[in-house]
């Protein structure tokens, strides 16, 4: 088992991390992901032997979450968008 750990921006509430854990457990190889909200982490355990931090990150990045740093306008109206369908999923 490997962990991945990523740093990202526009995480501010259970909501955005309902729908990070959802959409980051449709990767076959993902095993569990945790939210820590107050750091902007997203720790991600998954199988295998391939590095998928890149393919993690891009997810992330269309949901609306890019690594800390990364991001733009864009990316934050994506974030209230599906922080808000995290908070109606959860």
């Amino acid at each position: 088992m490997k962990t991945t750990e990523l740093f990202v921006d526009n995480i501010k509430c259970h909501g955005c991390a309902n729908t990070i854990q959802r959409e980051m457990k449709k990767f076959e190889q993902v095993k569990n992901v945790r939210v820590e909200v107050d750091r902007g982490a997203v720790i991600i355990d998954h199988e295998g032997n391939d590095d998928l931090k890149d393919e993690f990150s891009k997810k992330l990045k269309r949901l609306g979450y890019p690594e800390q740093g990364k991001g733009g306008t864009g990316a934050k109206v994506k974030s209230y968008v599906s922080c808000a369908i995290g908070r109606v999923n959860s």
